[in-house]
């Protein structure tokens, strides 16, 4: 549900103090934990140091991500692959057809 209208975007009060205390051009990169705060435009140009649970990503503000929530560019979850047992065997099979594969191109090289 989004927020409603008439109370406006919200944007963490501690992270502009921050922002206004230092340059855009400065290099430096603002660690935060306030992953609902959207982005606004004043915050274009710097690096923030935004928390997923475990570290902080670093994300360049760009035009284009205002208006987003800062936890959309700091995934929490990392997808590995679907798949089980099954996933395994056809995995383990291709490997196999790729190692015979680059060996007989290796023999046929050297003929």
């Amino acid at each position: 549900m989004s927020r409603s209208s008439k109370k406006g975007p919200y944007v963490d009060q501690k992270l502009i103090k921050k922002l206004s205390k230092i340059s855009p051009s400065d290099k430096t990169v603002i660690n935060t934990w306030a992953r609902a705060s959207e982005i606004s435009p004043e915050m274009v140009g710097f690096t923030l140091g935004i928390h997923n649970g475990r570290k902080h990503i670093p994300v360049k503000i760009r035009e284009e991500m205002v208006g987003h929530r800062l936890g959309e560019f700091s995934p929490t979850r990392t997808f590995s692959k679907h798949g089980g047992k099954i996933q395994k065997e056809l995995e383990q099979k291709a490997a196999l057809a790729a190692k015979t594969a680059s060996q007989a191109a290796k023999t046929e090289g050297k003929k």
